[in-house]
Formats: structure tokens, sequence, C-alpha cells
């Protein structure tokens, strides 16, 4: 196993292509670290500089604490699986898993050995004599993760590995990546652009923009806390809904004044808030804190009234997309017995204890103290 990290890593190409700018991460030996972000934002470019397939511009990368920046891929003893699998047609699926041993002058022996114990942890023991283009897509997974796993690497690398798959076998390969994890224990950093894989298989997410890293955190921690709107809106669908208001101080108290609707700030919020009294902010609902139901939102239910534009039945719940007078997209997850029509009327309620503000210049989340 390896720590991992990363200081002030940058990746600028020949062009002047920016790919990369100044990241600095740890990644500690043992972790399951995702790397989350839209296409282009550097994840990959990243994941390639670790493994030795990109050269690093400016910066350090230690592995264990040594500097590798100059040690060539095949010496750094990190595995990485990509996205097309890049298995050798022409081999069977056990010549593909035993080549890289053999290229290490591993005994024969200890190769069979290794090849038969992983085989049967992937539940492909059954296809060794078979060549790639006899698998499905889930079989050819499973065999570059086998082909990897034989090296007994320190790190192992996954770029997109399951991007290929479909929905069904999507969940079943994450499932399986997470028990692998689990039983190994090896470090393993995991590239993706599916919100899903990010909240349940890593143990910190690590999201990317334009290059830079924008938040790294525990899945719930980073879902709870956005550090920006572009976090807020990226993680999760459906994302957060953002809506520009004004936080205002009244006799009555702290409202937020919307487009359409207004909001009772809970005065717990005061001192938090308190730098963006009487300003523009932008106001953060979760889908899944609009209830149809004002018992459902709590004690501290707001009526927020809608128009009803589109519903969208995914069985156990229910997405609305809705519109406030004043033009505010709004989205629901709601309860799969929902009561709404689309073109109707219908008043949603929110938990203002669970609203989120972000300042309207730099779009960083305003911190306070969460209720329960």
């Amino acid at each position: 196993m390896a720590s991992i990290e990363l200081r002030s890593v940058s990746k600028i190409y020949d062009n002047g292509a920016r790919a990369v700018h100044n990241v600095s991460l740890e990644i500690a030996d043992g972790e399951f670290m995702i790397f989350l972000g839209p296409s282009g934002c550097g994840k990959s470019t990243t994941l390639r500089m670790i493994a030795g397939l990109e050269t690093i511009s400016s910066g350090d990368l230690l592995i264990d604490g040594a500097r590798v920046n100059d040690v060539d891929p095949a010496r750094r003893d990190i595995a990485i699986v990509f996205q097309n699998y890049a298995l050798y047609p022409h081999m069977s699926v056990r010549d593909n898993m035993a080549f890289g041993l053999k290229l290490r002058t591993v005994p024969a022996q200890e190769i069979a050995r290794r090849i038969d114990e992983i085989a049967e942890m992937l539940d492909v023991t059954h296809l060794l004599d078979r060549r790639p283009s006899q698998l499905s897509g889930g079989q050819r997974q499973r065999v570059a993760l086998g082909r990897a796993l034989v090296r007994e690497p320190r790190a192992f690398l996954l770029d997109e590995p399951l991007s290929n798959l479909d929905a069904k076998l999507r969940a079943v390969m994450r499932t399986e990546l997470i028990k692998l994890h689990r039983r190994l224990r090896t470090t393993m950093i995991h590239v993706t652009h599916d919100q899903v894989e990010a909240m349940t298989m890593g143990q910190r997410i690590c999201i990317m923009r334009d290059g830079e890293i924008v938040q790294v955190g525990a899945p719930l921690d980073v879902y709870r806390d956005p550090a920006d709107t572009f976090v807020a809106s990226f993680l999760a669908t459906p994302p957060m809904n953002l809506v520009p208001a004004r936080l205002e101080r009244r006799q009555d108290g702290l409202r937020l004044r919307a487009p359409g609707f207004e909001i009772a700030v809970p005065d717990s919020f005061g001192s938090a808030y308190a730098s963006h009294m009487e300003m523009e902010v932008i106001l953060g609902i979760r889908p899944e804190d609009l209830h149809e139901r004002e018992a459902d939102a709590g004690p501290n239910a707001q009526p927020i009234p809608v128009s009803i534009e589109t519903i969208e039945s995914l069985g156990p719940e229910t997405i609305l997309t809705t519109k406030t007078a004043g033009g505010s997209d709004l989205s629901a997850r709601v309860a799969d017995r929902s009561r709404a029509s689309v073109g109707a009327g219908q008043t949603l309620h929110f938990d203002a204890r669970h609203l989120h503000l972000f300042d309207k210049e730099t779009t960083k989340l305003l911190p306070r103290e969460h209720i329960l």
C-alpha cells in the first residue's frame, strides 16, 4: 500500500493549454479517493501524472514520501485500469492477466497461483481460456481489474472504468469495487463524472473544475456543505436549487426575499449571516427539502407557491419541476404518491433550517452551524 501526495502540481502542454493548475492533495495509505468533475476538468490528467503517463510541468509527486516525478511508470508499482479496458485482443484472459507478471519475470508457479486466486475472487475462473471478444462488457471489466490485481501493486488508479457499462451493471460493479477495497485495503483513486459513484464509493471526494481543486471531503460532508454554487449544482441529481434572493432584517426577524416567495430565516443564523444583511445573495434549497405536506417540513415550514411544469415518476419517488410566480425554477423530490398535476398550482413547504446561502459575487458558501 502507499500514501500519495501532490504538492502544487501543474500540467501545461506544449501549446500552452493548462490542464491542471497548482493541485495539492494528500491521499492516505489505504484510502479510497474519488476524483469527480465534468469533462475536461483535469481529473484524468491528474490521474495520469500519478501513474507516470503524463509528465509533471511543475510541482512534486510523492509516493510514500519519496519524490517520483522522474521515476519510470513501471517502477512506481501502481496499476491503472482504463475506461476502454485495454485488453490484448489476441490473448486469452489468462494470458492477459499474466502478461505484466511475465515482464517482471515472476516465476510461472507464482503467476498461476495469483491468477487462480484473483480469478476466483472476481468470478472469472470459467473465462480464463476465452478471448476478450468472447466476453461481455462486465466480464471485460472484471478481467481488466484482475490484470491489475494480480500485480499486487501499491495503489490502484481507476480511470472511469464503469462508464461503458449499462446502468444495472454499473450498480453491480460499484458494489464489487467497494467490497474489493475493503478486502484489500489498498490505496485506490477512482476518476468519474458520475455523482452516484462519488457519493457511494469513496471515503473522500476531490471535486475539480478547470484544472483546479474546488473541494475535498467525505461525501456527506461535501453534500451537506458545498464549498460554492458549482459544487452545490454538480453533486446530486436533481441538483440543489439556486435562487437569487435578498437577506433583510425586519421587525419580525430575518427574511429572505426571492422571486415569488419569502422565507423566514431562523434567528440562530443571524450571527453567521450578519456580514450579508441587506445584500443580494444566492439561496440554495435541496430538492428533498421541499415537501408537499406542511407536516413533513417540520416546525419551521415555509410555504412556497408554485405551478407544476413536469412530473417524473421514478417508482419510490417523484421529481417535480416547478416555477414560482416570480419565475424561479425549483425541483422537488417528493413521495411516490404525489398529488401533483401538470399545469396546476400547488404550495410546497420548506424547512428553513435546511437553507444554504452563498455570496453572490464569489459564489462561496456562507458557513453556519447546522440545526438537527
